[in-house]
């Protein structure tokens, strides 16, 4: 799926015009990013937390010479999915805002799903 693609699934959900979708997604991205570089890390509930962690410098070697060569230090973004996210991988939960969109049933009434 591409940023394309998610712009037009959103947009066709919402009934927003895929233009002020697409800005929408963008910004988004673009305030994770800088929350990452800001902070080195965020966490959004049953999505995940993404953090910026440094990697040592390491050796490795050049398969096709042999050669030893030396990787520096860098900074990486990892990714750890959350509960939920694990949950609807392995097949199981429902989504969090379909379980809280359902009103509470009156006093003595069953609740309808």
């Amino acid at each position: 799926m591409t940023k394309k693609d998610i712009v037009k699934t959103i947009s066709d959900s919402v009934s927003l015009a895929q233009t002020e979708t697409k800005e929408i997604v963008q910004k988004t991205f673009d305030a994770i990013i800088d929350t990452l570089v800001r902070d080195g890390r965020i966490e959004l509930r049953n999505f995940g937390v993404f953090e910026v962690k440094e990697r040592a410098p390491r050796k490795a070697r050049n398969p096709r010479t042999g050669a030893e060569v030396r990787i520096p230090a860098r900074r990486v973004v990892t990714f750890k999915p959350g509960k939920y996210m694990e949950d609807r991988i392995q097949g199981g939960a429902t989504a969090p805002s379909q379980a809280a969109a359902a009103p509470p049933a009156a006093p003595g009434q069953q609740a309808t799903t």
